[in-house]
């Protein structure tokens, strides 16, 4: 994917969506649920795809890579930790076996050869090194808000086991992250969100974008954590095969 046809700079450089992006529901969810699984320690590690919301931040030894240069620019400003390195997934500028843990979490979706980028993840993670993968589950799901975030394609089950297999992993893990309630909420999003981006445009590309208010950052912070609460109940009581975001672990093979 080129930084032409990267659809997320738009939103980098919306400073409405800087300042909510990280109190997004689904984001909180997805954190939580990756963060349990990977292992605590000091190991370096790389997330691939880190944008400028990581999901790993405690730590000091990660290298956050991204294809957006403006969104590791904020990253690193806002984060002021770990490493920086802008780049295609596809080849990623590190030595064989660099890495302990990789992330790669809502990436593989939106690039073209999906396949070369878990090759790469998996050339880099270390002979004993453990890599998570999530992805937008169910081809029946794919819908506006897919296409609106810039999905290539949904991925089913089977699919990304063989594609993580084909790349020289092993699946050691499979797990749920989302369900139904994410697709619920999405799509009407979606629209809102269109219709929001149309109507500053025709009030002018020239005006002076403002962050949000803070009593709108409050209520956004409060309507989301209730969101993601429900969100983790659904999560646990939904069938695997429904669940709109699925999550892997894998080793290297």
């Amino acid at each position: 994917m080129s930084p032409r046809s990267n659809r997320f700079e738009d939103f980098f450089q919306d400073q409405r969506y800087v300042a909510l992006k990280n109190h997004l529901y689904n984001y909180a969810v997805r954190k939580k649920a990756i963060l349990a699984s990977i292992q605590a320690g000091g190991s370096p590690a790389l997330e691939v795809g880190s944008g400028m919301s990581p999901i790993i931040t405690s730590r000091n030894r990660v290298v956050y890579c991204d294809l957006s240069f403006t969104a590791l620019r904020i990253l690193k400003r806002t984060l002021n930790r770990g490493f920086y390195v802008a780049a295609d997934c596809t080849a990623l500028p590190f030595k064989e076996g660099s890495f302990a843990h990789v992330l790669c979490s809502e990436v593989l979706e939106h690039i073209e050869d999906d396949m070369q980028a878990a090759s790469e993840i998996a050339r880099t993670l270390s002979s004993s090194g453990s890599a998570v993968f999530t992805f937008p589950h169910r081809r029946a799901y794919f819908a506006c808000d897919d296409v609106f975030v810039g999905h290539l394609r949904r991925y089913e089950l089977n699919e990304m086991k063989a594609l993580l297999e084909g790349s020289g992993l092993t699946v050691i893990k499979v797990g749920k992250v989302l369900g139904l309630l994410e697709k619920v909420i999405m799509v009407p999003a979606t629209f809102l969100a269109g219709a929001l981006r149309s109507f500053h445009r025709v009030r002018g590309n020239n005006q002076k974008v403002s962050s949000p208010p803070p009593v709108l950052m409050v209520l956004f912070a409060l309507l989301n954590r209730a969101f993601a609460l429900l969100a983790r109940l659904e999560a646990r009581i939904v069938p695997l095969c429904c669940a709109s975001v699925v999550m892997i672990e894998a080793r290297k093979r």
